[in-house]
C-alpha cells in the first residue's frame, strides 16, 4: 500500500483497465466536477471479480443519465487497511493525498461500491479536511429505482443478502440493499442478518492474512447461506465478493456469489428485452 497506494502492488496506471469500452469519464485536473464523482476503490480496479460491480454500478448511471466521472489513476487507495493494520503513518498520508485531490477538483457527492471506502471517506476524512455526501452504491440505485430512472424485472430466483459489516454495523445501511433484493428476485434471509450480521472473513484488514486456527470465516458464512435453499448469495461489497466467492469454491455450496449491482443491471436488461 505504502509503495504503490493500493494493497495488489499494481501500478496506478492500471487503475482504468476495468473500464475499457465503457466511455467511463476520467476526471481531468481544472475540469468541472461531476454531479457524482465514482470513488472506484482497490478491489474492482484490481480483482477480476470484485470489477463486475463496478462494471454494473457504471453501466447503470449511464442508463439513468447520471452525470458522473472517476479520478482514474490519480485516486489511490484511501488507506483504510493500513490503519486497520496499525500503520497508522501511511493511513495518514493517503488521507492527506486524497483529500487534496477531492478539494482540488470540487467534489461534493461520492459513491462508491466499496463499504470499507465508505466508512473512510464518510466517517474518517473529516479530519483531514474531506467533507463529502458519501453514497454506497446500494443506496444510490436503490434511489434511482424509486425515482424510476432504472426499471427492473423481478425473476424467480431466491436470493439470500449477506449484510456488509461495514454497512450494517457501522452505517446503518440495512434497508436499501433490501429494496434491490427484492425488485430482482425473491429474498430469503439468513438468521444472522442486519446489524446482527456475521463477518465475510475480511475485515480489520484480515483479508491480507492467512487463516491458522479455526474454521475459515467465509466457509462458515458460506454454509448458513446454502442452508437457506438460496440459489444466489448477494452482496454489496468487493471483499465480501472476493471471501465468499472462494467460500463457495472451498465447501463446494451450490451457490452463486453476485453483487446487487450486477443482479440489478441483469433485471433491467430483462425489462428492455420484454
Amino acid at each position: 500500500v505504502d509503495r504503490t497506494s493500493n494493497p495488489w502492488g499494481k501500478p496506478q496506471a492500471d487503475r482504468m483497465q476495468w473500464a475499457e469500452g465503457l466511455g467511463v469519464r476520467v476526471l481531468q485536473p481544472g475540469e468541472t466536477a461531476p454531479d457524482v464523482l465514482f470513488w472506484l476503490g482497490c478491489a474492482p480496479a484490481f480483482d477480476e471479480r470484485a470489477r463486475k460491480a463496478a462494471v454494473a454500478t457504471a453501466t447503470l448511471m449511464q442508463k439513468a443519465g447520471v452525470d458522473f466521472a472517476v479520478l482514474g489513476p490519480r485516486e489511490a487507495c484511501t488507506g483504510d487497511p493500513a490503519r486497520r493494520m496499525g500503520d497508522e503513518y501511511t493511513f495518514q498520508r493517503l488521507a492527506g493525498e486524497n483529500v487534496a485531490t477531492l478539494n482540488g477538483a470540487r467534489v461534493k457527492k461520492i459513491v462508491t461500491t466499496c463499504p470499507h471506502c465508505f466508512n473512510t471517506l464518510g466517517n474518517e476524512y473529516g479530519d483531514f479536511g474531506g467533507s463529502y455526501e458519501v453514497v454506497h452504491h446500494s443506496e444510490f440505485l436503490a434511489e434511482l429505482v424509486r425515482d424510476g430512472k432504472l426499471s427492473p424485472v423481478a425473476s424467480d430466483r431466491t436470493i439470500t443478502y449477506h449484510d456488509s459489516c461495514y454497512l450494517a454495523r457501522h452505517n446503518d445501511v440495512r434497508a436499501q440493499p433490501r429494496e434491490l433484493v427484492a425488485a430482482v428476485g425473491k429474498p430469503i434471509e439468513m438468521p444472522r442478518n442486519r446489524e446482527r450480521t456475521f463477518c465475510c472473513g475480511a475485515g480489520g484488514a484480515r483479508m491480507w492474512m492467512e487463516e491458522k486456527r479455526g474454521r475459515p470465516i467465509n466457509q462458515e458464512r458460506v454454509r448458513e447461506a446454502a442452508a437457506t435453499g438460496a440459489e444466489t448469495l448477494a452482496v454489496a461489497c468487493p471483499f465480501c465478493t472476493v471471501m465468499l466467492d472462494d467460500g463457495v469454491r472451498e465447501t463446494g455450496a451450490k451457490l452463486q456469489v453476485f453483487d446487487l449491482a450486477t443482479l440489478l443491471a441483469e433485471a433491467v436488461e430483462r425489462k428492455q428485452a420484454t
